[in-house]
Parts: structure tokens; sequence; C-alpha cells
């Protein structure tokens, strides 16, 4: 019985019609946001190497500038994107698994009746 509400839920999800190509997008992005919080990372330690380097109070703002706060508004942006793709990934994952189990336990208990 339950080969058989796999079968149909298989249909009903072949006849939404739904494009795969959410999914990649989604990857690509979920890689953009873990590429951004490495590269802002990276600039914010070589802003912090520069600033330690040099004594001019001009050139360590322009430092500043440039490597610490660019790196950091990178990370977190990275970090921002990263989080929201990978919690609605695994949230999608968790709706499907729970109405899978419902319906297994729901099969399971109209073939005890």
């Amino acid at each position: 019985m339950n080969e058989g509400r796999v079968e149909e839920f298989t249909r009903e999800i072949a006849a939404l019609k739904t494009s795969g190509a959410k999914g990649d997008t989604e990857k690509r992005l979920l890689a953009l946001g873990s590429l951004l919080m490495i590269v802002g990372v990276v600039l914010a330690v070589i802003g912090g190497v520069q600033v330690a380097g040099t004594t001019n109070a001009a050139d360590q703002m322009a430092a500043i500038a440039t490597g610490g706060l660019l790196g950091l508004v990178l990370a977190v942006v990275g970090a921002a994107l990263f989080l929201r793709y990978s919690i609605g990934r695994f949230m999608r994952f968790w709706a499907i698994r729970l109405i899978h189990e419902h319906r297994s336990e729901t099969d399971r208990v109209i073939s005890r009746q």
C-alpha cells in the first residue's frame, strides 16, 4: 500500500510542472555565500595587516576602508546568503520527510482497520 502512495505522490509532483532550475540557482547562491564569506575574511585580514604595517594615519584609514570594512561587509552578506539558502534547503527536506512520515502513518492506521 505504501508503494501506491509513493507513486501517487510522484505523479502529483510531476503534474505540478515545476522547473528544476530553482535548485540550481539556490546551489549557486549557497556557493556564492560561502565564497563571499571567505573573500571577506581574507580582505579583513589583509586590511588589518596593512594597518599594522604603517604609522601614517591617512594610510591606516585607507587600509581600514578598503580592506577591513569591505571585507566585513562581504563576510556579512556571504553569511546571510549562506544561512538563508542552507536553512531553506533543510526546511524543505524536513517538510517532505514529515509529509512522507504522516502518509506512512495514515496508511498503517488505515490498514489496521
